[in-house]
């Protein structure tokens, strides 16, 4: 009989304080546009919607932020993390520390025939694994004084 309690069991919703667990729970948000509400002692404070830029753990340097521009993930600015799937399949972080919570969901992609998806981008099919942009000069930009004639102007 071992004295370690078996790891812990999770289907679609839970309450994780682990730093380990909470990194990987909230792995799915990098790199997306989520939604934000931010409550302190159940009072709504702000709320917005911003891009997920980073998510760390064990880097007790690195604070956690949230602007429209750009959000930081810290694991361990927070005492756990409470998930539930939504009807609609979608997942909905809630980030608690003290009495304060950060409410997170992925923002909504609406067509007008179809209900909100979660935001995704998908190569198709055959495609090779990268996408390749192009870069133009701003409109009326001089380009270094080429008069297109070959030649110097007199």
């Amino acid at each position: 009989m071992t004295l370690e309690p078996p790891a812990k069991f999770f289907v679609n919703s839970g309450l994780v304080s682990s730093p380990t667990d909470i990194h990987h729970l909230l792995r799915p948000l990098l790199k997306q546009t989520v939604t934000y509400r931010y409550h302190r002692a159940g009072t709504l404070v702000t709320q917005g919607t911003g891009w997920v830029e980073r998510l760390v753990a064990g880097e007790p340097a690195a604070s956690t932020y949230f602007t429209p521009l750009s959000i930081c993930i810290n694991v361990d600015s927070f005492e756990h993390l409470e998930f539930e799937t939504r009807p609609d399949q979608l997942i909905t972080y809630t980030l608690v520390q003290g009495d304060e919570r950060v409410v997170l969901e992925f923002a909504p992609v609406t067509r007008p025939e179809d209900a909100p998806v979660q935001e995704s981008f998908k190569f198709p099919a055959g495609s090779p694994d990268y996408v390749q942009m192009e870069l133009s000069a701003l409109e009326g930009a001089d380009t270094a004084g080429d008069t297109g004639e070959g030649g110097a102007r007199g």
